[in-house]
């Protein structure tokens, strides 16, 4: 027997190599529905994986963050088999869950991805999940798992396996998809019910702009079609308050490339509108117990020296400027540190 400790502190006894799914299934078959995983010691774990030794359980549903990650994590999954499906011999680099849903790295060969291709793929997706195919994780030898992706001629996948030590290697295959992976996953398709592809970029192999550049497909998705609705509604609202579009509308600020990418060059309206917003905040300052300051531009390279920055950031975070002063260097201020507390 081992011994199972809950987040109140209640501790009972199972069997050794239980699951997370029979421990919550013998509390309560309510609580069983909700779970998408379980944390197990501190780790993320899928609901069906053996416990073999003394531990501490948390049930990870949809309003925990892991939970959402996992959830999130098996969907991309899901859409990588949606895309193997509709063009065969497509390769994989990365699908991680990200701060709000997921993507997936993709080199497509000579298949080409349109944003009229995301439909047919959530269709199929849904079509994927309805069948609830249940997430099979699967130990492997690094031998088998070479081998496995040199048949399937995967040189993203070799790759990643170069990194990996044998005796830490598993696949995960749901339905007719099966990818490297280390999980954790949810225990089956039928969990992902609201789903959108959100967005389609290019994405270079590993960031490196040397390497090929592999097509990135976004995605989100949701337990329930309700939520997907309300987070489809929630972002068509934000793009209307989107600052890009407000500032153009309303004649706040303008940009030139000449200027620079993403510097604003405020006219007349936004002037006076960031007049009034700072005015604001100086007020709230002052009510705040804070007094202003106000500090030269230039400073002398003693200051940065005795301070430990010119030391730090070296010479090349300084530009030297010319002054009447003879025998003292001085430089444009390269931080945003006031002076005053350089030279306390």
């Amino acid at each position: 027997m081992i011994s199972i400790t809950f987040p109140d502190g209640a501790v009972r006894q199972y069997e050794q190599g239980i699951s997370s799914m029979d421990i919550a299934k013998s509390i309560s078959e309510g609580l069983a529905r909700k779970i998408l995983a379980s944390e197990v010691n501190g780790e993320v774990w899928d609901l069906s994986r053996p416990i073999k030794e003394d531990a501490s359980i948390k049930f990870l549903t949809w309003e925990d963050e892991k939970g959402k990650s996992t959830f999130w994590h098996s969907s991309a999954h899901l859409m990588a088999e949606a895309v193997e499906d509709a063009f065969p011999g497509v390769k994989f680099w990365v699908g991680p869950p990200v701060e709000k849903g997921f993507y997936y790295d993709i080199d497509l060969g000579e298949n080409v991805i349109t944003e009229s291709d995301l439909e047919k793929l959530e269709k199929k997706m849904n079509e994927l999940s309805k069948q609830n195919n249940p997430y099979i994780r699967k130990e492997i030898s690094k031998k088998d798992a070479i081998e496995y992706f040199e048949d399937k001629g995967d040189e993203y996948k070799l790759d990643l396996l170069s990194n990996l030590e044998d005796g830490t290697i598993t696949f995960y295959t749901q339905g007719k998809f099966t990818d490297l992976c280390r999980g954790p996953h949810i225990p089956s398709t039928g969990f992902i019910r609201g789903i959108k592809l959100t967005g389609i970029a290019g994405a270079y192999w590993k960031g490196d702009e040397k390497n090929k550049m592999l097509t990135r497909i976004y995605g989100v998705t949701f337990p329930n079609q309700k939520e997907l609705d309300e987070y489809i509604r929630f972002m068509e609202e934000a793009k209307k308050r989107d600052h890009r579009k407000l500032g153009k509308e309303l004649e706040l600020f303008t940009f030139s490339e000449k200027v620079g990418v993403g510097l604003p060059l405020w006219l007349p309206k936004g002037a006076m509108l960031r007049e009034r917003l700072q005015q604001f905040l100086q007020k709230a300052q002052v009510e705040a117990g804070y007094l202003p300051v106000i500090t030269p531009h230039i400073g002398s390279k003693n200051l940065y020296v005795t301070s430990g920055h010119y030391e730090k950031y070296g010479a090349d975070s300084f530009q030297p400027i010319k002054t009447p002063v003879e025998g003292e260097e001085f430089f444009l201020k390269p931080m945003n540190c006031p002076h005053h507390c350089e030279s306390k």
